[in-house]
């Protein structure tokens, strides 16, 4: 499934890994009796061994006990979950096929990205099970997904709220006999208004009583303990601390720019570097398309992502990206935590984000596999209060330097191309941010 690290997961690859000559004593999937068509699938990927959040939470999910956990994304929480889902389904089949349109496991993800990624996941771990994998989100073709409903069962559905709503709604889906629920990433659909749309897709379901609940979560707060209370019946808690993600593969950097010198600085990074994989992270969509069009300009071959773009865009520009077509890729947060292309050699946050958590997923981009990667931040006078924030949640502070007069001349730029757009009055941010903090309600 992927050449990195993991059994895939929600990182195109973040779950299981290799033992290292001289690690902690790891352990391996063989351990758990997983039934033998998982075996096969997981071994037809290479691994053996669990990751942390495998290792800490297979003993409770495989006995049937509901799971919170706690772990940042790359970690192979994603493989966790399917294994308990794929085992349970093996090892308790129904006498007969339930009707199209009702799942036995449902897992809820915030963005079309994850549940895209969680289901090519399940479809590799499903190999030699028979097990049909399904996934419904926004922004692709309703009548396709609702064909399909109609005329396959299904028997492990992966889905954003808003569109699980739209079939539930219809009546085309029917959750009342499912046996395990996931939610995945909590914090992210708290954050981005998703719980009224949990909460009834969550009753629709069996009583907890009667189901398996995991919930992972990067962080637990208050708001998302809550969540776990009502939603978890005596779960156990796994934390895995992101100790790694942020500091020992991912060497970050931060340069002092100003705002008007951002671009001049990244085209200049490109070059002078010679980078062949770059991500571009931006607060804004309206800034992603401008970095967008400039680099266009210049002969960058570069794209973009964010939420405007059509779902069948961003999965054909990824898949450019994967195959080196482009060399740098412009994102808004949409991409942060459901974007998993290997070989990222660099991150570039263009602005700082406003949740500090959001600067962990976005550099969780590269340095994976065991491979090094480099984040560079460009710290503008906009950027400058958001950095404390940063560092408190990694615990060290960054240094930040002045980068080389000859990285700040400007590149020679069609005056229409490199004229800024003028800002509207309310500061030209109405759906402009992707995830940010507000918790207007929206719809994957």
């Amino acid at each position: 499934m992927s050449d990195e690290d993991s059994v895939p997961a929600e990182e195109h690859g973040s779950g299981a890994q290799r033992p290292e000559v001289g690690s902690v004593t790891q352990v391996a999937f063989e351990e758990f009796g997983l039934p033998p068509e998982l075996m096969q699938a997981i071994e037809d990927l290479g691994f053996s061994h669990c990751t942390p959040i495998q290792a800490e939470t297979l003993p409770h999910s495989l006995s049937n006990y509901d799971v919170t956990g706690q772990a940042q994304t790359g970690t192979g929480k994603t493989a966790a979950f399917l294994i308990t889902l794929i085992s349970h389904q093996l090892e308790f089949p129904l006498p007969e096929a339930p009707p199209n349109g009702t799942p036995r496991a449902l897992v809820i993800a915030p963005t079309r990205e994850l549940v895209l990624q969680i289901a090519k996941d399940a479809q590799h771990l499903t190999k030699y099970c028979g097990l049909k994998v399904l996934s419904v989100v926004g922004g692709m073709d309703f009548e396709r997904q609702r064909r399909v409903l109609e005329d396959e069962r299904v028997d492990i559905l992966v889905a954003t709220p808003g569109r699980l709503i739209d079939f539930v709604t219809r009546g085309k889906l029917n959750l009342r006999h499912v046996e395990q629920l996931v939610l995945d990433e909590a914090d992210r659909m708290l954050s981005m208004g998703f719980i009224p749309d949990v909460r009834r897709i969550i009753r629709q379901t069996p009583p907890k009583r009667r189901r398996q609940t995991l919930l992972f979560s990067a962080t637990f707060n208050d708001d998302v303990l809550r969540l776990a209370e009502q939603w978890t019946l005596e779960p156990e808690h796994v934390v895995i601390e992101p100790e790694s993600v942020a500091t020992d593969s991912v060497e970050q950097k931060v340069f002092l720019v100003s705002a008007k010198k951002k671009f001049a600085l990244l085209y200049n990074l490109i070059n002078t570097l010679e980078l062949d994989r770059v991500l571009v992270f931006a607060n804004r969509r309206d800034s992603t398309r401008r970095i967008y069009e400039r680099l266009k300009a210049l002969d960058v071959p570069c794209d973009m992502l964010s939420g405007e773009i059509a779902q069948s865009k961003r999965l054909s520009t990824l898949a450019k990206f994967r195959e080196g077509k482009i060399r740098v890729l412009a994102a808004t947060d949409v991409a942060g935590r459901g974007l998993h292309v290997e070989g990222i050699s660099h991150v570039i946050n263009y602005d700082l984000p406003e949740d500090p958590e959001d600067y962990v997923h976005r550099i969780g981009r590269t340095g994976r596999a065991g491979a090094k990667g480099i984040s560079i931040s460009f710290l503008g006078e906009s950027d400058a209060f958001l950095l404390p924030e940063v560092e408190a949640l990694l615990g060290s502070k960054l240094e930040c330097e002045q980068p080389e007069e000859a990285l700040l001349v400007a590149p020679k730029e069609s005056r229409a191309v490199s004229e800024e757009r003028p800002r509207r009055r309310d500061g030209g941010r109405s759906g402009g941010r992707s995830g940010g903090r507000s918790g207007g309600r929206r719809r994957a």
